[in-house]
């Protein structure tokens, strides 16, 4: 079974950065969009952004754009989350995840189990 591990967060005060990474076992990485999702408390877990399978396109949340930027190295099965100009509504934990196309994947429709995440608090 594929696990996808999440990376990378922490406490940063807001119009600070972080940059966050997903690794994924198995063999298949490359056959798949992948996304970003977040989830606060007492909040509904929401897609940010996403990947698709050679990375020549990307999608973003409105909340996020401009600000956040996805990215993917097949070679290392690894996705990225470079976050900039980070606001304390950012405050969330962060869950990376697989899907058959980036549409599906920003609809939430997601093919992977979720993994553990990765806090990100953002300070004012």
């Amino acid at each position: 079974q594929v696990q996808l591990v999440e990376s990378g967060g922490g406490l940063v005060q807001a119009g600070g950065s972080l940059r966050l990474s997903c690794t994924a076992s198995g063999r298949t990485f490359s056959n798949y969009a992948m996304g970003w999702f977040r989830q606060a408390p007492g909040k509904e877990r929401e897609s940010v952004a996403a990947i698709s399978r050679s990375g020549g396109s990307t999608y973003y949340g409105d909340s996020v754009k401009g600000r956040f930027t996805i990215s993917r190295d097949n070679a290392k099965n690894a996705v990225y989350l470079q976050m900039n100009s980070l606001k304390p509504e950012d405050t969330a934990v962060y869950y990376c995840n697989k899907g058959s196309t980036s549409g599906a994947v920003m609809a939430g429709t997601i093919a992977g189990p979720w993994g553990q995440g990765t806090q990100v608090t953002v300070s004012s």
